[in-house]
């Protein structure tokens, strides 16, 4: 990496009030609201702090520049399919796994809010990188369906290792997991898929033999996927395995690499099996069942890497408005700016609080009900403000701010993906309502929730019960989207209310007093507060 100063004296002009960024920044200590949720954790201090170095700046930048290859053949004609990518994309892969991003909440005396602090903090790095870290954390508690396979797999899902050797599951010390759920015909509606199964006998007890295709399969070079194909007892969960024991490839035949709009470190793949070996996981016909425990913690991911995501931006933002005078003053000295900033700080706190909320509750057996709603709540309104949020943030820069030598056209076509990614805006409106008919103790944790944190603050109070007025039951289903967005205003203002000191500024410019649709439409609120904390 490079030491020397750039030059600023040139030839026809001198450069200045272009504000130097710092070629490193200490994600956790930069970070008070992150720091005061998890407490002194050594090794999140350690990862904020290696994150931010321009080492891994650098190897971001390479990844989301040198995309990924497809080589569906060698030299020879013979199918290999394999993506290769860049080293940076390897190392940021290693920082994640060898410092237990999917292993932190599995092991002794670990967490799910511990696992979430990592989640956020890469989504501010390189976001690309999240989608395996993330599948293989979440396929641990999916494999419990069939112990023989967990006693495999799981311990190597939750190594503290990186291994993107071509070998078999039994041959590594650690392996990386993926899903393959929707096709073209379905999507979302898993329940239309094609894809057949059919038993092995010969091959051994529970395998089987997939054909059929998957329409988004996403970081196909993992050692395994967990998938959905329809056998004679109905739709049903397998693992797929990318390599087999002999030494051979699997038939996992990648069609073609997507070409998206962001995530573009992370290769997603359309894919065909081919009579493709898999593992029977849990009982035919109980697929979906068996595959929600995946994704019932992707989406506690979902929820957080919004945060992640608004906090790079508003970094970058505030960075550029200390460093950057208009109209004989500095950007953040001015009242405008102030308010736009402040507005967006708010934001970010309000969804980093909401999320790591979540993840507690992931924590407590007793409160699952409460996690699979708030994570779905969390993920729905978080995700709603991220692209507006980030938006903004790249006003506040200006032209510069639309340049890809800035972080913020990546974060900008990063933000749609995790509102997309385990059920979109409907989806997931559909399942906080379909949760609410058929868990009644999720109701009863969240309402218990909100109840109790009445007679903390009038306004609140006031909010709480005319939402109650206007949907004392589940809304009709038009409606949806606005309970939920009423339902998540209100739990974030809980989570505020106990947990941070923009509690205030979060009620008076959510909840209580009009403001306008966008960012810095607001009424009174301390700025100075706000500002300070970032």
């Amino acid at each position: 990496m490079s030491t020397a100063e750039p030059r600023a004296q040139l030839v026809t002009h001198e450069v200045h009030n272009q504000p130097v960024i710092p070629a490193s920044r200490d994600i956790w200590a930069s970070d008070a609201a992150l720091r005061e949720r998890l407490g002194n954790d050594p090794e999140l201090a350690l990862l904020g702090k290696a994150l931010g170095s321009e080492e891994m700046r650098e190897a971001a930048r390479d990844a989301q520049t040198r995309l990924p290859e497809l080589r569906l053949f060698d030299r020879g004609g013979r199918r290999i399919d394999e993506v290769h990518f860049h080293p940076g994309y390897h190392k940021l892969m290693a920082l994640g796994m060898e410092n237990g991003y999917a292993a932190c909440a599995w092991e002794e005396g670990g967490s799910h809010r511990k696992h979430a602090a990592f989640m956020y903090m890469f989504s501010q790095i390189e976001p690309g990188v999240c989608c395996p870290m993330t599948m293989t954390y979440a396929a641990v508690p999916a494999l419990d369906a069939n112990p023989e396979l967990a006693a495999i797999w799981k311990p190597r899902l939750t190594a503290r290792a990186y291994d993107p050797s071509r070998r078999a599951v039994g041959e590594k010390p650690a392996v990386t997991m993926g899903m393959a759920m929707t096709e073209k015909q379905g999507g979302s509606d898993v329940r239309a898929n094609s894809t057949s199964a059919v038993a092995d006998p010969g091959a051994g007890e529970g395998i089987y033999r997939l054909r059929g295709h998957k329409w988004f399969c996403s970081a196909p070079m993992c050692d395994g996927f967990l998938t959905l194909a329809r056998a004679d007892g109905g739709l049903s969960c397998f693992l797929v395995p990318r390599w087999l024991p002999d030494g051979t490839r699997n038939a996992f035949h990648i069609q073609r690499l997507k070409d998206k709009l962001g995530n573009r470190a992370n290769a997603s793949s359309e894919i065909e099996y081919h009579d493709t070996l898999a593992h029977l996981l849990g009982e035919e016909g109980r697929g979906v069942q068996t595959i929600i425990e995946m994704v019932h913690h992707t989406r506690l991911d979902t929820a957080l890497a919004p945060a992640g995501l608004m906090r790079a931006a508003l970094v970058e933002a505030m960075h550029w408005a200390r460093g950057r005078t208009a109209f004989q003053r500095r950007l953040i000295d001015q009242p405008l700016m102030r308010a736009v900033l402040a507005d967006l700080a708010v934001e970010v706190e309000a969804a980093l609080m909401l999320g790591l909320d979540v993840a507690r509750a992931f924590d407590d057996p007793k409160a699952r009900p409460y996690a699979r709603l708030s994570v779905a709540l969390a993920k729905f309104l978080s995700n709603k403000r991220a692209p507006g949020m980030i938006y903004e943030c790249m006003e506040v820069i200006g032209g510069m701010g639309y340049i890809e030598d800035t972080p913020l056209p990546m974060l900008y076509r990063e933000a749609p993906l995790n509102s997309i990614w385990e059920g979109s805006g409907n989806v997931i409106c559909l399942d906080i309502m379909r949760t609410l008919l058929r868990e009644p103790e999720a109701g009863e944790q969240l309402n218990a929730r909100l109840d109790g944190a009445r007679g903390n603050d009038a306004r609140f109070d006031a909010a709480l019960t005319a939402h109650r007025a206007r949907w004392p039951g589940l809304p009709p289903e038009a409606e949806a989207r606005w309970f939920a967005e009423s339902l998540g205003q209100l739990l974030a203002a809980v989570v505020m209310m106990a947990d941070s000191p923009l509690a205030d500024a979060f009620i008076a410019t959510r909840l209580d007093t009009p403001r306008g649709q966008v960012a810095g439409a607001i009424g009174a609120m301390d700025c100075e507060q706000v500002l300070a904390r970032v």
